[in-house]
């Protein structure tokens, strides 16, 4: 009876240490806000420089075997054709640090249903970033999209020269924490422009130059 006791328990423990493992994999984390920006202000390098700082901190913070994209849209130029935040990070579901779900899909990432907020929007260290209630105030992440995670095409540069300036421009930004001021105050997206594109600039709007980051697989 012992015997048959002690196997029971042994074959429990091991399902329960497989299902953990398993279910720590399928909530690894594939969101975050950096923890910090590029130091120059909204220039990000472009958006490859954005991705690689989206992958240095992933893989510092411990993260493998998942490629980072900075969510960020940018303007058509020359050489390279217009492109969509929403376009640019895979369909979900995303995770944050601490393994919860933060939205289950594109739809839903750009809905009100979503379950970003200063509470879930973490960085990849799992710590809370400064929201408009914190000092200093930092809750303006960079984006450059409109509500739906697209270029807005109004005629106007709102990506800070698609992530290359440092000095005069503007860039469009969310409040991840779901409020403040500006044209769409909830938005985690598209909430108003940035006074400019200098580390300076960014700080005195209410940010530091932060940005999102999702894991496309």
């Amino acid at each position: 009876m012992k015997t048959k006791l002690l196997l029971g328990t042994a074959v429990l423990v091991s399902a329960a240490a497989t299902f953990t493992a398993v279910n720590s994999q399928e909530n690894a984390m594939s969101f975050f806000i950096t923890s910090v920006g590029s130091g120059d202000g909204a220039n990000l390098g472009g958006l490859a420089g954005a991705d690689a700082h989206c992958a240095t901190l992933a893989s510092a913070a411990g993260s493998r075997g998942k490629t980072w994209r900075a969510y960020l849209s940018a303007h058509e130029t020359a050489n390279s054709p217009r492109v969509n935040a929403r376009e640019r990070i895979g369909f979900g579901p995303w995770y944050n640090a601490k393994g919860v779900e933060v939205a289950s899909s594109l739809n839903n990432l750009h809905s009100e249903y979503m379950q970003m907020g200063k509470e879930n929007s973490l960085t990849e260290k799992g710590g809370m970033v400064n929201g408009r209630s914190d000092s200093p105030i930092q809750h303006d992440i960079l984006t450059g999209s409109s509500l739906n995670g697209r270029l807005i095409d109004d005629g106007t540069n709102h990506t800070c020269n698609n992530w290359t300036s440092n000095g005069e421009g503007t860039a469009q930004v969310g409040h991840f924490d779901r409020t403040g001021g500006g044209q769409n105050p909830n938005s985690i997206i598209s909430a108003h422009g940035s006074a400019g594109c200098s580390q300076e600039s960014l700080v005195r709007t209410g940010g530091a130059g932060y940005f999102y980051c999702f894991a496309i697989d």
